[in-house]
């Protein structure tokens, strides 16, 4: 199947030729030799928001104090 470039430089793939859903990740391989893209699904980890923030290095505790002060609240 060929593939055309848009004006801004996006290909579109059909749903026939592969399956895919908005926001999948794909690897993009160029081969100057055979002088063509490759492109590889990426699979995505489903992580908790959570089992990120306990992977963290610094404790939530340690974080420095904010330096602005909040907004005050104007009385009109």
């Amino acid at each position: 199947m060929i593939l055309t470039l848009d004006a801004k430089r996006r290909l579109t793939i059909p749903t026939a030729l592969a399956p895919a859903a908005a926001g999948d990740t794909f690897e993009a391989v160029y081969d100057e030799e055979e002088d063509e893209i490759v492109l590889r699904r990426v699979k995505r980890k489903r992580e908790s928001w959570l089992e990120v923030l306990k992977q963290c290095p610094v404790p939530m505790d340690d974080l420095p104090p904010r330096r602005r002060e909040y907004p005050k609240k104007l009385k009109l």
